[in-house]
Parts: C-alpha cells; structure tokens; sequence
C-alpha cells in the first residue's frame, strides 16, 4: 500500500469513510493520546462533531516497553494481555509498579489537556473512537473496555491503519470497525506514515482547543 503522508490527511480520509455521522447528534469523536489526537481533529472538525480526548496508557513489558502487556484506561480500567505476561514469566510486582507509573502518567495528562474537568458522558452516546493505528490493539483494548462501561448507545473504532487480525479482532467488542488499511506484514504504525513525528503535549492542547472553536461556529444558529 501507498503510505499515508502524515496524519493530517490520514485523518482527512477517514473523515470522508465517516461522512454519515456528521452533523449528528448525540455523537462525540474520541481520539487516543497522543498520536491519535491530530487524527480525532480532522475526523471531528470534517464531521461538525465535538472531539475529547480518551486517555489510555500503554503497560510496556520491563526493558521492551514497546511490547505492550497491557494497557489502562480513565475509569481504574486495566487490561493485561495474559499470552504476553505468561509467556514472559512477568511477576505481579513488576506489572504493579507499571500500572503505578502509568497511573500517574495517565493523571497528568488528564489534568494538562483537560484542565481536571470530567470525562465526557457517554451514556446513550454515539462513541466514535480514533487513533493512528492499531498495532496489538491493547491500549484500543482498554479504551473499548472502559468507553462501554459507560453505556454508549454505540460505539465505532475508526484508525487509518491497523494489523488485519487486530481490526477484525474488535468486530464482536465494537459495533463498526473502519480501518482504511490492512497492510501484511504489518510491523508498526509508524511505518505506514511518510512523516510520524511524536505529537507534543503542546499539540495536543492546540488542536483540543481549536477542534472547540471550529465545532462552535459551525453550530447552528
């Protein structure tokens, strides 16, 4: 496959897979921290829907904290992947300490790009929930998790690209999945990106606040 030149337009075309929801009420776009947030913002200013921000912290095994072993989430929503942890003999103190570091992590960011107000409510909500890409799908795993605990009338994983037997991985969790792309073999998000920069905090906040302003004026009077 071609890939996406950044995610700015990767956003721009899943916009356009999404197109039915715009304008819709009672419909938020979800975007993970941080590489998911540049995404969100083009899917929710193309569709005049509000964007927030969902924020899920990545567990990384000890000394390969790339590999995931897990993930939490807002809402004291931890999930483990137990073929990971087992297979690596991963003890319960270590998988504690992580949880605790990404806790506070998780805290911080919270406070930063939401200023402490509350998570969004989702009951009876339609969730449309995006990222850069779905690789193991863990951190994905505990937004889904912890986003249907709330009781959303629906809820929709849409990412430019994904790992095959991930994307399909979510279709009995989720009510839609929409990947644009199922490239084998997969490897990683980022090499499916001609340009993928580390979003900063600092973007993060800019596109959060200007995703209100566009969505504001674009209200109907």
């Amino acid at each position: 496959m071609d890939k996406f030149p950044n995610r700015a337009i990767a956003g721009q075309l899943l916009a356009s897979k999404l197109a039915g929801f715009a304008d819709q009420a009672n419909t938020i776009v979800l975007a993970l921290p941080r590489g998911g947030i540049p995404i969100g913002f083009e899917v929710s200013t193309s569709l005049n829907l509000p964007l927030d921000a969902f924020l899920v912290r990545k567990l990384g095994v000890p000394g390969q904290e790339e590999l995931a072993m897990g993930a939490i989430a807002m809402g004291d929503v931890c999930v483990l992947n137990d073929d990971i942890v087992q297979g690596l003999g991963i003890s319960q103190a270590a998988i504690a300490a992580a949880t605790q570091a990404e806790r506070e992590e998780l805290a911080r960011r919270n406070q930063l790009y939401r200023e402490g107000k509350p998570p969004p409510v989702l009951k009876d909500q339609t969730v449309i929930l995006v990222d850069d890409g779905l690789a193991t799908g863990a951190t994905m795993r505990a937004a889904v998790t912890a986003i249907n605990a709330m009781q959303p009338k629906k809820v929709i994983i849409a990412v430019p690209v994904s790992a095959a037997d991930t994307c399909h991985a979510f279709e009995d969790e989720v009510d839609d999945v929409i990947c644009l792309a199922t490239p084998e073999p997969f490897y990683a998000v980022g090499m499916w990106y001609d340009e993928f920069p580390q979003t900063s905090d600092e973007e993060v906040i800019g596109l959060l606040a200007k995703a209100t302003d566009v969505t504001k004026r674009n209200k109907p009077h």
